[in-house]
């Protein structure tokens, strides 16, 4: 799995770096039968503006003929004002009904900054379980904020601090 997010980042990485003048797309995308008895499939997609703005998309699947599979897919942009985002995600489905998914995305700009990740576990009965947490800087404040949500076929239990630029906890505003 490790390797799949490996080349996903890759993919992202060099066409983030490729001359913003390009004013280009490129696609690929293929499919072919594997050594476990499956199908390993994947595509990836880069371009740029004229701008300046770029993108990185790419996705990878397997499956083992048995039932199970595993898959991740990933992507990033720069904006033409130098903003960045990026994401990336895996999951494995098992034959049994089992599996994970976990997942996480970034985002900077002049507004700030946000990160997330969770993951999520599922087993063979149906119960499950999973947590995501999430942070952001507002940029112009230094206000931040730190959460984090659990959840399972019991329930819902989510926190969540707020501090400002001298790390004070102060109260998060509500919308």
């Amino acid at each position: 799995m490790s390797k799949i997010l490996l080349c996903v980042a890759a993919i992202a990485f060099l066409s983030l770096t490729m001359d913003a003048d390009a004013g280009g797309r490129a696609r690929a995308a293929g499919a072919k039968p594997n050594a476990a008895g499956g199908t390993t499939a994947g595509a990836a997609a880069a371009g740029s503006g004229p701008n300046g703005g770029r993108f990185a998309r790419g996705g990878t699947v397997a499956t083992d003929g048995q039932g199970n599979a595993v898959g991740a897919s990933g992507g990033a942009v720069q904006t033409a004002n130098g903003g960045t985002a990026g994401r990336a995600g895996a999951f494995e489905r098992n034959a049994d009904g089992s599996g994970t998914r976990t997942g996480g995305f970034a985002a900077s700009g002049s507004q700030g900054n946000v990160q997330s990740q969770g993951s999520t576990a599922v087993n063979a009965d149906g119960t499950f379980a999973g947590s995501r947490n999430t942070q952001a800087t507002n940029a112009q404040t230094g206000n931040s904020y730190d959460g984090n949500t659990t959840y399972s076929n019991e329930g819902v239990s989510h926190s969540g601090t707020c501090t400002n630029a001298a790390g004070e906890v102060v109260t998060c505003p509500k919308r």
